[in-house]
């Protein structure tokens, strides 16, 4: 573009990246404002920065106008201001206007209004931690937040209630853990996730713990991967019994065998990685195999160069299309993977998906209860964490655990659950006693093992519903009168950025302001509640989905009633699930149930017509 084209504050800006950018110019920076040259020589971006600085040169030469992140990651990094955490927490002071943005990056959330506290997201790759790390992150949970940390749907832990004077101690003694949070939020690669059944896995097709490791670590050495639009989401499926949501992510690699008589000479007989494409269910989207096939050995690498092409191409002027989604809505998959193949240093394979043989699919309800390992005589156990939150004492004796009974290691699932592997069978009665001592469990027909919520608005400021509270009202209604003997997965979500995933849910929620005088469900009106006292007044309530689905059952939820209450949330819920248990066929899976039925056969089925208010 000739540079008298752009307007006074674009060619500032581009003016402005030689200071302390690590940038040179071959000759004089062009004038700012009047009778300018109409050519400039270019500005050479170096150093550990270069992409961004010259994915941002690109965007504003292009004739866009920088969104404010990107304005302020140009000034100063944010991986660069450790000093202003440090002086924030002295002066007693919480982060304002953009610094809000930048702690993140840091691992710092400011969560105000919903609390006048900082929340802290944690990184634990293929979401292993060390019994050594939950008994440290309880000590810090006591001293320095809230008492306790939430399991997330990324196989992570966060820390919540942390006062404004405590992030710098919060970081360091996270970091004397062993525990790198950098680059847990903002425009940032989130916690990478494997099969949380990894090595000790029957069925998997390979250890995807350490593909997950691998991926860490690479982030953490190579500063690129800190340049993104906006954030994005890896997964690696080794193909165990727990699914990983790979089809949910940005990049999911999803791990198939070639058979002996699928092989050639250029694809040996083996174990390989598909490559799958922008996930992202909040918006209605799972992944898309790209036609690439993989080894192991390339997995890391591939999805360096996919995140470099997402660097230098991503929409840094807009928000809300900068997602990996939205720039192949623009280009095309074709166009994309040729930018991808400028990263890499190999020629990746386009193999047909069907001449490859898939591993198993993951065994429902495998995140709960105890499960035979390959290794001898030994199994693993997954942990009922209701909608995820575990208090200190519980993270304590989960470790102690995983030391007296296991190998120290403990692994968190998205389904925000706890496993903890490598326990003798013979000590399987003990861990029972001990977990119900913990007041935890480990029975899968427990409607708490499939139930999923994000953090709600208790502790978020976009939720529209308290997510937490509302769903263990859900739980503690249906136990009451049914007991399953199949699971179902239950997410309730508290805004459109789906956290929970409530599109993929047997029964989804999504947070929605309820106007009382004019809800009705199946014909009646609800009664006023205590935070509606006045006519018209809005209240916490859902938007209900059923059918939806992953894997082999992929599909997105369709909604079956909309404006419910939060009060009657619990008995819509117990309704959908007694028409389950008494109108399905002999071993019907839920999603099945509600796959063959229209939605208004299942309103009637429900006896919707017949609820009457709480």
């Amino acid at each position: 573009m000739e540079l008298d084209t752009l307007n006074d504050e674009q060619k500032e800006y581009l003016a402005g990246f030689t200071v302390g950018a690590g940038l040179s110019t071959s000759g004089a920076l062009p004038e700012t404002s009047g009778g300018g040259s109409s050519t400039a020589e270019k500005i050479q971006a170096t150093g550990p920065d270069r992409l961004l600085i010259e994915a941002q040169q690109a965007a504003v030469a292009d004739g866009g106008s920088l969104v404010n992140e990107e304005k302020a990651k140009a000034e100063r990094h944010p991986l660069d201001r450790w000093s202003e955490v440090v002086d924030r927490a002295r002066a007693k002071e919480f982060p304002k206007g953009i610094d809000v943005f930048l702690a993140k990056t840091l691992g710092m959330f400011y969560v105000a209004p919903a609390q006048d506290s900082y929340m802290s997201r944690l990184r634990f790759p293929g979401g292993e931690i060390s019994s050594h790390q939950l008994a440290g992150v309880a000590d810090i949970a006591d001293d320095l937040a809230g008492g306790y940390s939430h399991v997330t749907t990324r196989g992570n832990l966060q820390l919540r209630e942390i006062p404004v004077d405590a992030p710098p101690e919060v970081l360091t003694r996270l970091t004397d853990l062993g525990i790198n949070i950098k680059g847990s939020g903002g425009d940032n690669l989130r916690n990478i996730t494997s099969s949380p059944t990894a090595g000790f896995d029957p069925q998997e097709l390979y250890d995807s713990y350490a593909l997950a490791r691998e991926m860490h670590h690479y982030i953490l050495n190579h500063r690129e991967m800190y340049h993104l639009p906006r954030k994005f989401n890896i997964s690696f499926d080794g193909g165990g019994l727990i699914t990983t949501l790979a089809d949910t992510n940005d990049i999911g690699f999803a791990a198939v065998r070639i058979d002996a008589e699928q092989a050639t000479d250029q694809v040996p007989e083996g174990v390989y990685f598909r490559v799958q494409l922008a996930g992202i269910t909040g918006h209605r989207q799972f992944a898309s195999d790209c036609g690439w096939l993989v080894r192991p050995d390339q997995c890391v690498e591939t999805a360096g160069a996919i995140v470099r092409a997402f660097v230098i191409h991503g929409d840094r002027t807009d928000r809300k299309k900068a997602r990996l989604k939205y720039l192949i809505d623009k280009w095309g998959v074709d166009k994309f993977l040729v930018a991808v193949r400028e990263q890499l240093p190999f020629e990746p394979i386009e193999w047909p998906l069907e001449n490859c043989t898939p591993a198993e699919n993951p065994i429902p309800g495998s995140h709960i209860g105890f499960h035979s390992q390959p290794q001898e005589d030994k199994c693993f156990v997954g942990v009922v964490v209701p909608v995820g939150k575990l208090t200190s004492d519980q993270m304590r004796a989960l470790a102690r655990m995983a030391n007296q009974y296991g190998k120290g290691t403990l692994r968190l699932t998205c389904w925000q659950n706890v496993l903890i592997p490598h326990i003798d069978l013979g000590d399987v009665e003990t861990v029972k006693t001990e977990l119900q001592a913990a007041g935890l469990d480990w029975q899968l027909h427990n409607i708490r093992a499939g139930l999923v919520a994000c953090t709600g608005n208790a502790g978020c400021k976009f939720a529209a519903s308290d997510t937490k509270r509302h769903a263990i009202q859900i739980a503690e209604r249906v136990e009451k009168v049914v007991e399953l003997d199949q699971p179902i997965n239950i997410h309730l979500t508290g805004c459109h950025h789906s956290c929970a995933q409530h599109y993929i849910g047997d029964i989804g929620l999504i947070a929605a302001k309820v106007e009382v005088p004019t809800v009705s469900i199946g014909g009646t009106q609800p009664t006023q509640t205590d935070d509606a006292d006045d006519e018209g007044e809005e209240v916490e309530g859902y938007h209900i989905l059923i059918g939806g689905g992953f894997g082999e059952h992929q599909g997105i939820g369709r909604e079956f009633q909309k404006d419910v209450p939060a009060e009657q949330a619990p008995l819509v819920v117990q309704k959908i699930v007694q028409a389950y248990m008494q109108h399905r066929n002999e071993s019907e899976r839920f999603i099945d149930f509600c796959r063959r039925h229209e939605i208004d056969q299942l309103v009637e089925l429900c006896q919707l017509n017949e609820l009457q208010p709480v």
